[in-house]
């Protein structure tokens, strides 16, 4: 492999199973099972490689386009975390080609019709904590597999249509169901159809109005607006205390906190007539 014939490839695999597959090389070349397409869907910056356990850097930049990784998909994160690896190929030979990076898609960033995503090795996961933390409230979230919690009745979940909006963060919506006050605070909002569809939100305030109508505020507006008519979902707020867990959800069986460790300020502070034990 020379230098006049090396070319490099890209293949991104969502966690659904679509595989794309880019080139710098002027022509599609095809290996592995997967097509490499010259376009402008994916090019990468040089890898920075080191021996031990160091994490690969590098960032990879491509153009948002409707065929390839469109603006829709990153801001709904279904490229969260997509595989991927990088060849350089002999374009004349693919069969003489070398694995130069493996890992996966970390933060990705948006700006002027295109995307930068960063790049993270295998030794990726050995940065993330590791073992149980101790803390009075709950480390689970709502519904996953630790907190065993189904979230598709009527008390926890709630379908609507969104009658107006203001800059994709506060959500008007009539015809509410009875829920008690401050219900979904601290739970998510979900876009069920339209062009913003799959994104979602965490809510801030959720605000009972006088006639079954409700205000949910969001901590960060969409990136794409919802229009009047679109479907949204709206699952109940958790704030993990132990209290929450016991009153609101029946669930203290499923727990995943301390609540009875005591706080730092009771083990730093001096106590009248002894020592804390």
């Amino acid at each position: 492999m020379s230098a006049q014939t090396l070319a490099r490839a890209w293949s991104i695999r969502r966690a659904d199973g679509l595989v794309l597959g880019f080139t710098d090389h002027d022509r599609r070349l095809r290996f592995a099972g997967v097509t490499f397409r010259p376009d402008q869907g994916l090019t990468a910056r040089a890898i920075s490689q080191a021996t031990g356990l160091a994490v690969d850097n590098s960032e990879a930049v491509g153009a948002l386009s409707d065929d390839a990784i469109t603006e829709i998909d990153l801001l709904s994160g279904r490229w969260d975390g997509a595989s991927l690896r990088m060849w350089e190929v002999d374009w004349r030979d693919v069969s003489q080609r070398r694995l130069v990076f493996r890992g996966s898609l970390g933060e990705v960033s948006r700006a002027n019709g295109a995307f930068r995503a960063e790049l993270r090795g295998l030794a990726e996961p050995l940065n993330q904590p590791q073992g149980r933390i101790y803390h009075p409230r709950c480390t689970a979230e709502l519904g996953d597999a630790a907190c065993k919690m189904g979230l598709d009745a009527p008390a926890w979940t709630v379908e609507l249509a969104v009658q107006g909006q203001d800059e994709a963060r506060t959500f008007r919506l009539t015809g509410f169901p009875a829920y008690d006050a401050n219900w979904f605070e601290g739970g998510t909002l979900e876009v069920l159809d339209g062009a913003a569809k799959s994104l979602r939100g965490r809510i801030k305030n959720d605000t009972a109005r006088p006639g079954q109508s409700r205000e949910i505020e969001l901590w960060a507006g969409l990136a794409i607006p919802p229009a009047p008519g679109d479907r949204i979902r709206l699952v109940a707020g958790c704030d993990k205390a132990a209290r929450t867990c016991r009153l609101k959800f029946a669930n203290l069986l499923n727990f995943r906190g301390f609540p009875h460790m005591p706080p730092e300020d009771w083990l730093l502070a001096p106590q009248v007539g002894g020592r804390n034990g």
